[in-house]
């Protein structure tokens, strides 16, 4: 009995020491990061530093500058928050808040020149993503291609007033001093008319036309004939018939005998 006494109050001094850290732990989290959107929001042309400071309205403005319609989000945090006690579901809620909220940090990286890689730190340290988008020299850049979602229900349609519209036509929106109702920023001044007689100089004379002469065509390579075949060549002569010369028997004499010797 006194080993469980003394479990149960070990538990509760554990809680009384660390739930005050956690607490200071929590506040400081959502100051600093509370200070990052607030340089985001100047970035992105919200008007009114508070409402980076006001909790739930900051992250709403922060997926509606991401392209996403920010009640969804709020509607997954409502889920998650009375469905949490359900085993699977509460889980699955709370899991599509963060890629909702993931989905919207991919959107206001692509304005601040950011690629898809850098949702890697928002997924482990959202803390630092902002961080770095909040002081680095990026600059807030809507002309970028649609989001995939632009056009079904998650679109962002809404329209609340200081939130600069983040719905490009097409992808890539218009110059807004080409807009219809624009008007210049204060302390702008028209320039002056031209005096009274100034006539404005002639344009100048036009270039001279080229000329339509056709280029001389190149010159042809000389045609070449083939080579006859070659001709078979001519019979050599045939030697001439000589015979060989008759040879007659000589007609001389033999000599006669000597007479015999007289006794």
């Amino acid at each position: 009995m006194d080993s469980y006494d003394d479990s149960g109050y070990g538990s509760v001094l554990a809680f009384l020491v660390l739930a005050p850290l956690f607490f200071l732990f929590a506040i400081a989290a959502y100051l600093i990061s509370s200070w990052f959107l607030m340089k985001i929001f100047d970035k992105a042309g919200v008007q009114g530093r508070w409402r980076a400071w006001v909790p739930v309205y900051n992250t709403l403005i922060f997926v509606k500058l991401g392209d996403l319609n920010p009640w969804w989000l709020l509607i997954l945090w409502a889920g998650t928050a009375v469905l949490g006690w359900v085993p699977v579901l509460g889980w699955l809620i709370g899991l599509a808040a963060f890629l909702y909220s993931l989905a919207a940090a991919w959107r206001v990286g692509l304005k601040l020149q950011k690629e898809a890689v850098w949702l890697i730190l928002y997924f482990f340290l959202a803390i630092v993503w902002l961080g770095i988008n909040a002081f680095d020299r990026s600059r807030w850049n809507t002309a970028i291609p649609a989001a995939p979602w632009a056009g079904n229900f998650l679109a962002d349609n809404t329209v609340w007033a200081g939130v600069p519209s983040q719905v490009p036509a097409g992808g890539y929106p218009a110059n807004p001093a080409t807009a219809p109702g624009y008007q210049p920023p204060a302390g702008y001044a028209a320039p002056p008319a031209p005096p009274a007689g100034y006539t404005p100089p002639a344009a100048p004379p036009a270039p001279p036309a080229a000329p339509t002469t056709p280029p001389p065509a190149g010159a042809q390579p000389p045609v070449t004939p083939p080579p006859a075949a070659p001709q078979t060549p001519p019979a050599s002569p045939e030697p001439p018939a000589t015979e060989p010369p008759a040879t007659e028997p000589p007609t001389t004499e033999p000599p006669a005998a000597p007479e015999a010797p007289k006794q």
